[in-house]
């Protein structure tokens, strides 16, 4: 199985990437030739990494018979000051909202997700420390 993804240059610091079906803008910032029209490469790799083990941890509660009322996923990632910047790790707050959440599912929904089920997060640990933590509001 492969994936694929055009990327057409639209001009400036400006491109349109097309991935499954729909159109992601990618800019820069002004102060480096950008308009600002949409989000940095970079940091699309965070959203990458909370999409991907957001699904599993919602189809894995789902199976669990868990009731949310709200989940958000926050990634800091801490970035090199040389080039090229990449990151040196990343670190997810999972935020669990809802009535009697059972901690020992949610953990487990997460150690499943980062241990067998996130391509994403695997992909990242062979590459830096990837940690996290779970928040959990009434």
């Amino acid at each position: 199985m492969k994936h694929n993804v055009n990327t057409s240059w639209v001009g400036k610091m400006k491109f349109d990437s097309e991935v499954s079906g729909h159109h992601i803008i990618l800019d820069a910032a002004e102060e480096v030739g950008g308009e600002n029209a949409g989000p940095r490469p970079k940091e699309l790799m965070l959203s990458a990494l909370a999409g991907c083990t957001g699904m599993d941890v919602v189809s894995i509660l789902k199976k669990m018979k868990v009731e949310l009322d709200a989940f958000d996923i926050k990634i800091e990632a801490d970035l090199t000051e040389e080039h090229p910047k990449v990151y040196s790790k990343m670190h997810i707050i999972y935020q669990f909202k809802g009535k009697d959440l059972d901690m020992e599912k949610l953990q487990k929904a997460i150690r499943l997700s980062q241990e067998n089920y996130c391509g994403v997060s695997a992909m990242y640990r062979k590459a830096m420390e990837v940690s996290y933590e779970i928040i959990v509001n009434d």
